[in-house]
């Protein structure tokens, strides 16, 4: 059997509003510890026996961060690029496609690219009968045991057993109110993780009955994609033939090769600020605090600053979220709330819902400081070996050495260009760039 990880990476985790946003998503913050979720997942299948080399799923915007942070721990990947966002149905379809160019029969082990894990050799056991499952013929998913009557999750209802563990469902249902969530974990509903086993024809062949569109705008766009190093571009007339729809609508809810495995593992998709709190180390008082922030007689408190300090004193049950550009202050249990609050923001036509005021590209982040009538001022801070193109205007180097034509910079030189000039960190760097209006 030969297995290959596909992860999908996209969506902008409206939920974690300010920090996830469009231009930098949630899937590639460092939410829970030192990684990001997308690079937590690479990890998992990196300890995967017989995985294949992952193929990531993810559209033109967010390519740059995807190969960067996949380089960042080593991981040599494929990405199939989406020419525009046609939902999940048409992205796996795609994979699948793609998968069948490489092994006909081979078993797909989906993945979303930002949910959170803690047990890895627990989800490698639980992957390894979700695959065996799949190469019979199965289409699977993984089934959470609930931990509480969740109204963020849609759940299974578990049929008939199989092998291992596995049964076949007997149905899907949406996200419930509480009350309803409540009966479900008494009877024995699993959460859906919206994670996946599958083989590759078999997906295909369940495309074809149920989304025929689908299944041709998949396969034609994968036979004239665009090779361009690991990067395989989606063509774009053949994928926009696709219908708009999720797996689950497109497939999963019409299938009768529906089954679900179980996932003994800590799961959580991550969705909202209290799933933060709740997958977070806290201390004795039930707080977790990240960034600059000072909490005192504080008790169940989620506080993180990605700039200013923050002093919170004498609260419960709070959430705190400060970027450079937005501070979040909401109830813990009104976290879901925070969807209405981007909605608003979005009929507003604030651009603060869509990017954040430091722009990163490229290794290189951007951060306007002061703009004036006669001049734009910001701190640029450059990775080691990430180049830039440096604006006319002045120069200051705050911090490190930069390598350009004609001479290196280092700390204290104060230079100024008359056009653009490219340049390459030496190190970390830090400029203050100010541009003359």
């Amino acid at each position: 059997m030969s297995l290959y990880p596909v992860i999908l990476c996209g969506g902008s985790g409206t939920r974690l509003w300010p920090a996830s946003r469009p231009d930098r998503p949630k899937q590639f913050l460092k939410l829970i510890g030192d990684s990001s979720s997308y690079q937590e997942t690479l990890k998992r299948l990196r300890q995967m026996p017989g995985a294949e080399e992952p193929v990531i799923v993810t559209g033109r915007n967010m390519l740059e961060q995807v190969l960067r942070q996949a380089a960042e721990i080593g991981v040599r990947i494929t990405v199939l690029v989406e020419p525009e966002a046609r939902d999940s149905g048409p992205a796996i379809a795609a994979a699948a496609a793609y998968i069948q160019t490489l092994a006909p029969r081979g078993v797909m082990l989906m993945l979303a690219a930002d949910h959170h894990i803690v047990e890895s050799e627990i989800f490698q056991q639980a992957a390894t009968v979700a695959a065996k499952a799949a190469d019979d013929g199965h289409i699977v998913t993984f089934g959470v045991e609930p931990t509480d009557p969740s109204t963020g999750y849609g759940y299974i209802r578990p049929g008939e057993p199989l092998e291992n563990g596995v049964r076949r469902v007997e149905a899907f249902v949406e996200k419930p109110d509480r009350k309803t969530a409540e009966t479900y974990l008494a009877e024995g509903y699993l959460w859906n993780s919206g994670n996946f086993a599958f083989r590759a024809d078999v997906l295909m062949e369940e495309f074809a009955q149920f989304e025929p569109t689908i299944a041709q705008a998949a396969r034609e766009s994968v036979d004239w994609a665009r090779r361009d190093g690991q990067a395989l571009w989606l063509d774009k007339d053949a994928f926009s033939g696709a219908a708009k729809k999720s797996v689950d609508f497109a497939v999963m809810e019409r299938t009768r090769k529906a089954a679900v495995a179980p996932a003994g593992f800590t799961w959580s998709d991550l969705g909202a600020w209290d799933a933060i709190w709740d997958a977070s180390p806290r201390d004795e008082a039930g707080n977790s605090a990240s960034g600059d922030v000072q909490l005192i007689r504080t008790e169940g408190v989620l506080a993180r600053s990605n700039g200013p300090f923050v002093g919170v004193i004498g609260v419960t049950d709070l959430l705190i979220i400060a970027e450079p550009d937005a501070v979040l202050v909401c109830r813990r249990d009104d976290a879901q709330s925070v969807k209405i609050l981007v909605d608003k923001l979005k009929e507003g036509g604030r651009h603060i819902v869509q990017r954040h005021v430091i722009s990163a590209s490229g290794g290189v982040a951007r951060q306007p400081i002061t703009k004036e009538d006669g001049a734009e001022v910001e701190i640029w801070r450059l990775e080691d070996k990430s180049a830039a193109v440096l604006p006319a205007g002045t120069i200051q180097v705050l911090a490190g050495k930069i390598e350009g034509e004609p001479k290196r910079h280092k700390t204290g030189d104060r230079f100024d260009l008359d056009g653009p000039m490219t340049v390459r960190a030496k190190g970390s760097a830090t400029l203050l760039v100010t541009r003359w209006l």
